[in-house]
């Protein structure tokens, strides 16, 4: 089942809004993160918190220079779920989920990501 899911900010303050910037224009969005999902995992549901992925320097591989290092779990959290089904039979999904969030802090550890594992074949490449 393949499912688009958007997380989208609710009720976002000022001081919110300044930290949700699209990097490529500038422009604000209340867009938080979006997902495309394949597998048969169950949708998010209230209560969910978004991941959030931390570059820290002294931890970069000189290999992958832009990858992030540590994530944490996220002052996001999903409020409440609308799921769409288009009725088209050639839908390039299944289903769209909008998953609306709510800004809830919380103090959560920076966990370290696991070594990025490059395959043989991207090696040889």
């Amino acid at each position: 089942m393949s499912k688009y899911i958007i997380f989208k900010a609710e009720n976002a303050s000022t001081e919110q809004w300044k930290k949700m910037i699209l990097a490529h224009t500038g422009a604000c969005t209340d867009i938080l993160a979006e997902h495309y999902d394949s597998s048969k995992r169950p949708l998010p549901q209230p209560g969910y918190r978004l991941k959030e992925y931390h570059r820290i320097e002294q931890f970069v591989d000189p290999k992958f220079p832009g990858a992030s290092t540590h994530s944490r779990v996220g002052d996001w959290e999903v409020s409440r779920v609308e799921e769409y089904v288009p009725d088209l039979p050639v839908a390039e999904f299944e289903t769209i989920v909008i998953c609306y969030c709510r800004y809830a802090p919380i103090t959560s550890p920076l966990e370290p990501l696991p070594e990025i594992q490059v395959s043989q074949q991207l090696q040889e490449a």
